[in-house]
């Protein structure tokens, strides 16, 4: 303990007893108060020491295994190549000359299709860089011509030959990322996501961008303009059901944005890779996250944009992206196709056509999604405007959410993806008690881009949220994971058993490994918003007095992404005499897979990738350990509490007294035919917490199809479902207690319980809780308990007295 070296008698004469009586406490609980904050300041330090070594190990342990392995492997080929020589003997430098032959070959045809990546490269550019969709469509709303002007399109789809949609169906609308590319990812295959909802008969549109953005234009523009979009389609839809919005990426928390200033305007979203929540991850992977902490905050894209004029170019953004993954980016694409430079030709180019188109972004909207997003992650936090005095409340979210994220995307990781469910709600009670469905999936292996272009992996799916969206609408609200649990058949008629878990915010907490790194990253909007004051004060007037249209417009061109595609063009004479000697040249008969020099140049490629991947693995764990040294250190940490400050979530008293709590409790008998089977369906979903696509779909035939549900509008049917939901939440013994206040009638009550028990089918299939709970609806009613199985719908047949009343 510290020693007091005041004598309380002196203090006592000089100042009085009470004085020192008040004193001499303050004094006694001083050495208590150091200390406690000697042990919080010994716990930081013990937490960063804790980051780091997680981060070493999990590193070091991740690279040892990978590298040690693929060198093993290398070794072994090596040795089999050698031996495959010596076995050949005079023969080999047949092997050698065919080789070298077949290598020109290659070689000239590689670089005959740069040459013609960099004439579409031109030509794309000089046509303004137009979607890549492999559909055609026509411009429907041009967003250059509204109120509050943007370089946002909506187009319509038009359906292939063959392919029959239908007006009564509910339309898409896909939004693609603006983070650098064009737009046109989300169509550019035939099995994307535009492909999927065609195939199912769904009208199809697309949110397309142009390249250059409308002077002065901002995202409370944009966001203007999508919600304008999605007025449109209803008009031209009146008898569907409001659109399915599916966002992209970067147009995944632009679609929430939309959802939450729009609360009554779209159907269900669906958030593909969307990174909502830019600070969380898992120690060990995913390094982008830590650009804001390492390469500097907004100061970054403010210097950037002043440098181009007042736009910020997109090529700095691909620029990073391929700085992800180099080994591939840089080598291992080039030589895939210098291996088959034939059948690789047409999907290089494909890609390469919309991986080259590079966008642009105005100032204040770059410097609104690092400000508000990536490094200050204030839309978690419920701070981010739109415009001042407009918050943006993801709680505000009336529809469906559905989620789709991958443990194998390194840009989007599940935990961005997914925890701002953590940080914005409660519990699951919350989200239910907010009316919200939120429904997620996580695939195992499909990377970011694999989510959106819809490969193999994760084209089920997409395929299956599809199909299965009108009948997620019939869930109760709360929070479920979509999983598929079996596959049958093959090609066109395969099919899949969905089902869906009831999941609890735990459950997500479970999917990350700890948040204490989020710390660090608080600190880093601090300095952030600093750097950029400084920056905007001191350099910006010096930075504009040096730029003028024509020097930027300049480096826009000389960017090493655009230098690298126009230099190796039909511009370039020397490239422009490649293709009469391509065409010359005598058609190329592939070697052998047994000539060894084939499998050696095979065995070399393997170990340059290796290497670069080597040097990438080194540099992340570097990067990730340095951040954590600089931004998750006590001082750093005390530094960045005041942006470490979350959103306030209710109590659980507090969410009682919500005024629709109130209002649906107190109304608690009141209702009928319809509120009865409503409440008794909630309670089997809360009963049974997995709920399977069998069943939901004979839900949603009943809730959808049949009288008296059948008259009900969407709104109707969704405002019920939470009623009743918050009266089965608050008052789940009361709310089965009151089931006869709302069917007197025993016609009524036989037909009820038929309904609800049709549902989840024969009786040796229920769950013993759900039967159990059916047994009670039997008993609170007066009716004979359960017997005979109900497979047949009931309302098929008759209709309900009170639907007649």
């Amino acid at each position: 303990m510290t020693p007091n070296f005041i004598d309380e008698n002196n203090v006592k004469w000089l100042f009085g007893t009470e004085a020192t009586q008040a004193m001499t406490e303050n004094l006694n609980a001083q050495p208590a108060t150091e200390m406690k904050e000697l042990a919080e300041l010994f716990g930081e330090a013990a937490t960063t020491a804790e980051l780091l070594m997680r981060s070493a190990t999990r590193q070091g342990k991740s690279i040892s295994e990978e590298h040690t392995q693929r060198v093993r492997n290398q070794m072994e080929d090596l040795s089999r190549i050698a031996g495959a020589m010596a076995k050949t003997g005079n023969g080999l430098a047949e092997h050698y000359a065919t080789y070298v032959q077949d290598a020109a070959k290659r070689w000239l045809l590689t670089l005959d299709v740069l040459r013609q990546r960099g004439d579409n490269f031109v030509e794309h550019e000089a046509a303004g860089c137009p979607p890549v969709l492999i559909y055609d469509y026509e411009v429907v709303v041009d967003g250059r011509n509204l109120d509050r002007p943007c370089n946002y399109q909506l187009l319509r789809i038009v359906p292939p030959q063959g392919t029959e949609v239908h007006d009564w169906k509910r339309p898409y609308i896909i939004i693609d990322p603006r983070a650098g590319h064009g737009g046109g990812i989300g169509g550019f295959k035939t099995d994307s996501q535009v492909g999927v909802a065609l195939h199912d008969g769904h009208p199809v549109y697309f949110v397309n961008f142009t390249r250059d953005p409308v002077p002065g234009q901002t995202l409370a523009d944009v966001t203007n303009a999508e919600a304008e979009f999605v007025r449109e389609v209803q008009r031209r839809h009146p008898d569907s059901a409001k659109p399915v919005v599916t966002g992209n990426c970067q147009g995944g928390w632009a679609t929430l944005l939309l959802a939450a200033t729009n609360p009554d305007l779209t159907g269900p979203i669906v958030l593909n890779g969307a990174p909502v929540q830019p600070w969380s991850g898992e120690v060990g992977k995913y390094p982008m996250r830590y650009n804001g902490g390492i390469l500097g905050g907004t100061w970054q894209p403010m210097l950037w944009s002043d440098l181009g004029g007042g736009q910020f170019d997109g090529a700095n953004l691909v620029s990073n992206f391929e700085m992800l993954n180099p080994g591939r980016n840089f080598f291992a694409k080039y030589y895939d196709l210098f291996a088959n430079p034939d059948g690789g030709k047409d999907r290089f180019l494909e890609f390469e056509r919309w991986w080259g188109g590079f966008f642009i972004l105005n100032e204040a909207e770059i410097k609104w999604i690092v400000e508000q997003l990536f490094v200050g992650n204030k839309l978690v936090k419920n701070q981010a405007q739109l415009e001042p005095g407009q918050t943006v409340d993801i709680k505000h979210v009336k529809a469906p959410i559905i989620v789709f994220t991958s443990y194998g995307d390194n840009i989007t990781p599940p935990q961005q993806a997914l925890n701002w469910i953590v940080d914005s709600f409660t519990d699951v009670d919350e989200i239910r008690i907010r009316g919200q469905r939120i429904i997620y999936m996580i695939h195992e292996q499909v990377g970011h881009l694999g989510i959106f272009v819809s490969s193999k992996v994760a084209k089920k799916e997409h395929t299956e949220v599809t199909s299965t969206m009108k009948t997620i609408e019939a869930l109760p609200p709360g929070l479920y994971e979509m999983k598929i649990d079996s596959v049958e058949g093959h090609g066109q008629d395969k099919s899949f058993t969905v089902s869906f878990a009831e999941r609890t915010i735990d459950d997500l907490r479970k999917i990350d490994d700890g948040r204490e790194e989020e710390a660090g990253f608080a600190a880093v909007a601090r300095m952030s918003e600093i750097q950029s004051e400084i920056y905007d004060i001191a350099v910006r007037p010096v930075v504009k007095s040096m730029v003028n249209p024509a020097l930027s417009e300049t480096m826009r061109k000389l960017h090493p992404l655009r230098l690298q595609r126009s230099l190796v063009s039909s511009v370039n004479p020397f490239f422009a005499m490649l293709e009469n000697a391509a065409q010359q040249m005598d058609p190329r008969a592939p070697v052998s897979d047994s000539n060894p020099f084939v499998q050696a140049e095979r065995l070399w490629a393997r170990m340059v990738e290796q290497q670069m991947d080597f040097v990438r693995d080194a540099r992340d764990a570097l990067y990730e350990m340095t951040f954590l040294s600089l931004w998750t250190n006590p001082l750093a940490v005390d530094f960045g509490k005041p942006q470490a400050i979350g959103r306030t979530l209710k109590s659980e008293t507090e969410l009682r007294a919500l005024p629709e709590v109130e209002m649906a409790l107190a109304h608690m008998s009141s209702g009928g035919f319809v509120e009865a089977v409503v409440r008794m369906l909630v309670l089997m979903a809360d009963s049974r917490g997995n709920v399977r696509r069998d069943r939901l779909e004979r839900s949603a035939t009943v809730m959808t199809q049949d009288e008296p549900f059948k008259s009900l509008t969407m709104d109707e049917r969704t405002r019920i479902i939470h009623e009743q939901t918050l009266i089965v939440t608050f008052e789940r013994d009361k709310a089965i207690a009151t089931l006869p206040d709302l069917l007197p009638n025993k016609k009524d009550r036989e037909q009820a319980v038929k309904v609800v028990q049709f549902i989840p089918g024969k009786i040796e299939e229920m769950a013993p809780d759900t039967l159990e709970l059916l047994q009670q609806f039997h008993k609170v009613l007066g009716l004979k308990p359960v017997t005979e199985d109900v497979l047949e719908d009931p309302l098929k047949k008759t209709k309900p007295s009170t639907a007649a009343e």
